[in-house]
């Protein structure tokens, strides 16, 4: 049977190259070290570290333990933490994933309400798009995460997740404020022969924008890339080129004109999602307190400015 202990102490070794290293980090000895490395060698059968007069190498077995146990580890530092918590009269610890425009325009006001029905909660937060923040949520890593899928983008969700709509938001064609088409009612394929602001090529949203170009019979000569809708925003203002981009990501930044696609209305569509079998008790807080604030200010994401 594998010794959780042991497993750590194999994890430190393999992320510093050394025994007297993970030593040094873990409060052991060397020699401890070395002892807990023999034991794990042998309850597993195999040799995990070539070793030599001033160093060491991970065979290929320490390097699959090490990946596979960091994911386990963290798991039991997530239940040893809420174990005590728990003891200590806390609420608990919540881990939310969420991608940058709902950081900015949901999760605050979400967070605040919140915190005031839960002022002992710890709440962590990380920024990264759907397709990185689902995989922590099910291995656990994060208890929850927003994420979004466009209309001409959809996306398969594992069962092993629970999946909540927040809001639909509407997707809208951004100008300079200069711009002929700022001022008339133009169509997208109007906006052939410009330079288009997209976002990393494979996202969803880039792809999104080349689906709907080709639907209207051209493919966007795509000029800049930024994932960060307010550097697309202010590109558009300096005159650069033009956009798509989801409600969430407009600001009213001068210089800028936004117009709904005069096509069928295309929608990117907010989720949070959990997994099923995760048993935190702040996960419905959250979800509820994320449902709030989205149903409030839905009016707006849908028909913005």
């Amino acid at each position: 049977m594998l010794n959780p202990v042991h497993l750590r102490t194999l994890v430190e070794v393999v992320k510093t190259g050394s025994f007297a290293e993970a030593a040094r980090r873990l409060g052991y000895t060397s020699s401890a070290v070395s002892q807990q490395i023999s034991a794990f060698e042998r309850a597993v059968g195999v040799t995990l570290f070539e070793r030599e007069a001033h160093s060491i190498r991970p065979a290929s077995a320490a390097l699959l333990i090490a990946d596979r146990g960091g994911e386990l580890l963290a798991a039991f530092d997530g239940l040893e933490h809420e174990v005590k918590a728990m003891v200590q009269g806390l609420r608990g610890r919540l881990r939310i994933g969420t991608f940058p425009t709902a950081s900015s325009r949901v999760v605050p006001k979400a967070l605040a309400k919140l915190s005031a029905d839960l002022p002992d909660a710890e709440i962590l937060l990380d920024e990264a798009e759907p397709d990185d923040v689902l995989p922590l949520v099910l291995t656990g890593e994060l208890d929850l995460a927003l994420v979004y899928a466009y209309d001409l983008v959809p996306r398969m969700w594992p069962e092993e997740l629970t999946v909540v709509p927040l809001l639909d938001e509407s997707l809208l064609v951004m100008v300079p404020a200069e711009h002929p088409a700022a001022k008339s009612n133009v169509k997208l394929e109007d906006l052939k022969d410009e330079r288009w602001i997209a976002s990393r090529d494979g996202t969803s949203g880039a792809t999104c924008l080349t689906r709907l170009c080709a639907a209207s019979g051209f493919a966007p000569r795509i000029a800049f890339r930024s994932n960060d809708y307010e550097v697309v925003q202010s590109l558009v203002a300096a005159g650069v080129g033009v956009a798509l981009v989801p409600a969430l990501g407009y600001k009213a930044l001068p210089g800028t004109h936004v117009m709904p696609l005069r096509q069928k209305p295309l929608r990117r569509h907010v989720h949070v999602v959990h997994r099923t079998a995760n048993t935190n008790p702040l996960l419905r807080d959250a979800v509820n307190a994320l449902r709030e604030v989205c149903q409030d200010a839905v009016g707006g994401y849908l028909n913005p400015p």
